[in-house]
């Protein structure tokens, strides 16, 4: 019998945590359960594995960044969208590496809507520009890497120079948005 309050949600949550601090390739079922006050068997009523667990954790980092995104650029158009979609992913990034890790490099139909969501927002962003429809899927390649590239970076402290990073995140918003208004 699964143990009181204990459900799928708790320990996918519990995942995140733990994949923050210790990082995504840090995260086992042993630490999540050590979170949760409970032995790692029981962990397994709830998720059937730890392959079923990270496509969990990925699904909830997937889901927030999509809100995150939406939640930022409403009611914004061109470049005050842009700069606030860049800054959204970049806080969601670098306050959550390791859940962010998590959506990385998988592919399932369990993510699709919640890819959808990110992609959604991005390609709103992407309508305050006039961008030809047979490039959209290019400008919306260039705006996800380009974003991801550089709080990938700044999450795992691969900026080792002496200008401020936040100036440098303010001028590469700058930089894509001439990009995008080009003639």
């Amino acid at each position: 019998m699964p143990r009181a309050g204990l459900d799928r949600a708790t320990v996918i949550a519990a995942a995140a945590e733990v994949a923050d601090e210790r990082g995504f390739g840090g995260l086992t079922m042993g630490l999540v359960a050590e979170r949760l006050g409970v032995r790692t068997p029981s962990l397994y009523k709830h998720v059937d594995s730890l392959a079923e667990l990270h496509l969990g954790l990925a699904a909830l980092a997937m889901t927030e960044l999509g809100d995150a995104l939406r939640d930022a650029t409403q009611g914004y158009a061109g470049r005050d969208a842009l700069a606030a979609a860049a800054r959204a992913m970049r806080s969601y990034l670098t306050t959550h590496p390791g859940r962010y890790a998590a959506t990385v490099g998988v592919a399932d139909p369990e993510l699709d809507a919640a890819g959808a969501r990110v992609i959604g927002s991005l390609a709103a962003v992407l309508r305050g520009y006039r961008i030809d429809p047979a490039e959209q899927t290019h400008a919306l390649r260039t705006l996800r890497s380009t974003l991801h590239g550089f709080a990938t970076l700044q999450a795992a402290h691969g900026f080792q120079w002496d200008a401020d990073t936040d100036q440098s995140f303010e001028w590469l918003i700058d930089f894509l948005d001439r990009g995008l208004r080009r003639p």
